[in-house]
């Protein structure tokens, strides 16, 4: 009769690898703020608000993954920045409240165990966490053999998810109703796709074309948007936040819109990146459809006072972030119409 181990069903004895547990607490170690306490390879991880200086302060919390990109990323062997994406999915909603990010963690799962690829997507985790200025306190890795393919050549399959916690001042909380008819829509670019509408453009280009100069662009990391929101929050009266994710302007915007408001769009006040008009050209996709599905290079929007937009789109540019106002908001005429129109 055979002789069964974990490791032989396909699953490492991780915790007790010296040389891979060094390495990944000289990676956490290197994202350490003011708050964080206890070890780094800890059962759970502990955080002192005190530390943090806050008087009244607002526990916020969000989580997102990567979706179908991170295949984009196995197919072109590259996964030092699908992290990025990671953080930026999960900090890009939480500041949409005013919060700022303070700590991380992260959940990789998998049907191989493979050091170097963990490593890498670890590296881009690792490089989020520094641009948001959050801790990355800690994560689980889930080795599940047969329960993830190992489909073609590459690495094998794997999936994230993460989880961000952010700290704001009750009185300076967003929750939209600060919003009033008149305020300018203000769009911040984005860096491409971000990480949705994935599985559509997995169906409009071929396996060849996404190991090519298109999966190179689709692979862009998002674009993390904590430091250029927050300076704004500080110096302009910002009356909310949306991060344009999956569901694009249509889904996202009426999120932070008060009942009887919408924006109305301006749909050619910013130039769309030539990636989109491809997308739209091959999978001869519809107007409407690409609005509510891609973020049509516009990552972030803020609204705001008119008086006030103009300075903070010199602010922004200074930041490096171009920007456009891209909208205003209105009163709605009838309580039936849309929360967006574009026009």
């Amino acid at each position: 009769m055979k002789s069964w181990t974990y490791e032989k069903a396909g699953v490492p004895h991780l915790k007790g690898e010296p040389s891979f547990n060094r390495r990944i607490k000289a990676l956490i170690a290197s994202t350490r703020r003011p708050g964080v306490m206890g070890s780094a390879t800890g059962f759970a991880a502990l955080f002192d608000l005190k530390a943090c200086g806050y008087k009244d302060p607002l526990l916020v919390s969000s989580t997102d993954g990567v979706g179908t990109k991170l295949e984009i990323a196995r197919l072109r062997g590259r996964h030092d920045t699908i992290g990025i994406d990671l953080v930026a999915m999960c900090v890009n909603d939480l500041i949409t409240t005013g919060a700022k990010p303070v700590f991380f963690l992260d959940y990789f799962a998998t049907g191989k165990f493979e050091a170097p690829v963990m490593a890498e997507v670890l590296k881009g985790i690792v490089s989020g966490c520094r641009e948001a200025g959050c801790a990355l306190v800690g994560g689980e890795t889930a080795v599940m053999p047969g329960f993830y393919s190992h489909a073609g050549p590459g690495a094998a399959q794997y999936d994230l998810a993460g989880f961000s916690v952010g700290i704001v001042e009750r009185r300076e909380a967003l929750d939209g109703g600060r919003v009033r008819a008149g305020d300018a829509v203000l769009g911040i670019a984005s860096s491409g796709f971000h990480s949705n509408g994935y599985s559509l453009l997995r169906k409009i280009f071929s396996a060849r074309e996404l190991k090519g100069k298109i999966g190179r662009e689709l692979l862009t990391p998002t674009r993390i948007y904590v430091k250029p929101v927050l300076a704004m929050l500080r110096k302009f009266p910002v009356s909310a936040a949306a991060n344009i994710t999956g569901g694009g302007m249509v889904d996202n915007l009426p999120r932070v819109i008060p009942s009887g408001l919408k924006a109305r769009i301006f749909e050619s006040s910013w130039p769309k990146p030539k990636l989109f008009d491809l997308v739209r050209d091959s999978g001869n996709i519809s107007s409407f459809e690409m609005m509510r599905t891609f973020n049509l290079g516009i990552g972030m929007c803020l609204l705001m006072p008119k008086a006030a937009s103009g300075r903070a789109r010199k602010a922004l540019s200074d930041l490096g972030h171009k920007s456009w106002m891209i909208g205003e908001i209105m009163e709605k005429r009838r309580a039936s119409e849309h929360s967006v129109e574009v026009v």
